[in-house]
């Protein structure tokens, strides 16, 4: 018998109960979650919201926010007045035919990216419009929003009266309008292996590669799919649901009076929406059967598509982050579903004063949708110092921000009642916790002796 052969047979057996205690210390460890991975599940009631707010904060004048609309206006105005002299312009130098073309393409293009911000500024007043923030007369407020939606080919009511649903269930897995998280089943994610998927932390390298070879991305195909979400997103989701609720019939739509979206009460508003598009349209073809299409190309179609760019963009992270709860019936309420957005920088002072403060009010705008936009900075503030860390703020670059976003928040597990993305690899960032300390995710109280 060899010495090492030897020295393996006299090496004492574990004590009883110590295979079993080792097992109990790596479950304890796992179940340890870091400061960060905790997510306070909150529990304020709206009137606390509202009474952490200035009440001038509230006031709604129409003269004050038809200001911005004249701003935005002679913004895009004198846009336009610079695109159309841009070849006169460049036809009094004699510049070389690679120069001519360079400037040609970087002034039309400076164009149509400053046109598409200014362009969304305006629809971001018809969305207040919308939400009756514009003034206190809702005549006034249904008129503007009316025209300024329209101008943009969004249908005003129909889409004024499927928002005010996404307002009113924010963050509920079966009632929210829009950028409806994807569960493990939809995505095709196979069946639970491990205990940690429950929670969705100290997965095994294992079971990640698993499941990263089957739902990972390469990069590039991460931009292109985000290019033509980019691209269609917003008509899709105004045409044929794209990013709502799964469970709605096939053709749902913001065109069709009798679609499940609205009440027979609103047919003449889908109707008269309808009309709003329509009318936009015949004008765009008047324009083209005139001016040719390369006039309506570059000065309206080129800037439109920017603003879905835009409006896509700012709306999806608004509400899509893996920090981000979203709540089953059972434990949603609207405070919850309210703080369950985020706010953002965007491109520094050009949120703040083109896009009207979309991006860096979103969570005040969900407290009280009625708060204008130029009263919306200081409740922001206020809510800032009243919610502590209830409230979500981030600086990150927002295009660094949407990739991120499409990379990590791929699925969220089904049959839970607080959940947070999971990303390819099946992890989690958060764990929903009581105000105690305790997990609360799936409304079961990991604590509780069974």
């Amino acid at each position: 018998m060899s010495t090492t052969a030897g020295l393996r047979q006299r090496q004492p057996s574990p004590p009883a109960g110590q295979v079993e205690k080792n097992q109990i210390l790596r479950e304890a460890e796992e179940a340890e979650l870091t400061e960060g991975q905790k997510f306070i599940v909150p529990n304020f009631t709206v009137k606390q919201l509202l009474d952490a707010i200035p009440a001038h904060c509230f006031h709604r004048s129409a003269l004050h926010s038809s200001l911005y609309v004249v701003q935005d206006f002679i913004a895009l105005g004198l846009l336009a007045y610079g695109a159309y002299h841009i070849d006169p312009f460049l036809a009094k130098y004699n510049l070389a035919p690679a120069a001519y073309h360079a400037i040609r393409v970087s002034l039309y293009s400076a164009y149509v990216f400053a046109a598409g911000l200014f362009g969304t500024g305006v629809w971001v007043i018809a969305h207040e419009a919308g939400h009756q923030g514009y003034s206190s007369s809702k005549a006034i407020n249904n008129t503007v929003g009316w025209f300024l939606h329209s101008a943009l080919l969004v249908p005003y009511h129909s889409w004024r009266i499927s928002h005010g649903r996404h307002h009113a269930a924010t963050g509920h897995l079966t009632r929210d309008e829009v950028f409806v998280p994807v569960t493990r089943k939809e995505r095709g994610v196979p069946a639970m292996k491990e205990e940690a998927e429950i929670r969705g932390l100290n997965v095994s390298e294992e079971r990640q590669s698993e499941l990263a070879e089957l739902l990972e991305d390469a990069p590039l195909a991460v931009l292109f799919n985000l290019f033509v979400r980019q691209l269609v997103g917003w008509p899709a989701y105004l045409a044929v649901n794209a990013s709502g609720q799964k469970h709605y019939p096939k053709w749902t739509n913001h065109f069709s009076p009798s679609s499940i979206i609205f009440k027979a009460s609103h047919f003449a508003q889908i109707v008269w929406s309808d009309i709003g598009v329509v009318i936009t349209l015949a004008a765009l073809g008047y324009w083209t059967y005139m001016r040719g299409f390369r006039e309506v190309l570059v000065i309206y179609i080129l800037p439109y598509l920017f603003v879905n760019n835009w409006l896509v963009l700012i709306t999806y992270l608004q509400h899509t982050d893996p920090h981000l709860p979203h709540y089953s019936s059972n434990t949603w309420t609207f405070p919850r579903g309210a703080l369950a957005t985020i706010d953002r920088t965007f491109m520094g002072p050009i949120g703040a004063y083109v896009l009207h403060g979309i991006c860096e009010t979103h969570v005040a705008h969900h407290i009280s949708s009625k708060i204008p936009h130029y009263n919306a900075w200081e409740a922001t503030e206020a809510l800032k110092k009243f919610l502590g860390p209830h409230y979500h703020y981030s600086n990150d670059n927002m295009l660094l921000a949407c990739y991120r976003a499409y990379r990590d928040c791929v699925y969220v597990e089904e049959n839970q009642d607080i959940v947070f993305y999971r990303n390819a690899r099946g992890v989690a960032q958060k764990v929903a916790v009581d105000e105690n300390g305790n997990i609360s995710d799936s409304g079961i109280d990991m604590t509780e002796s069974k």
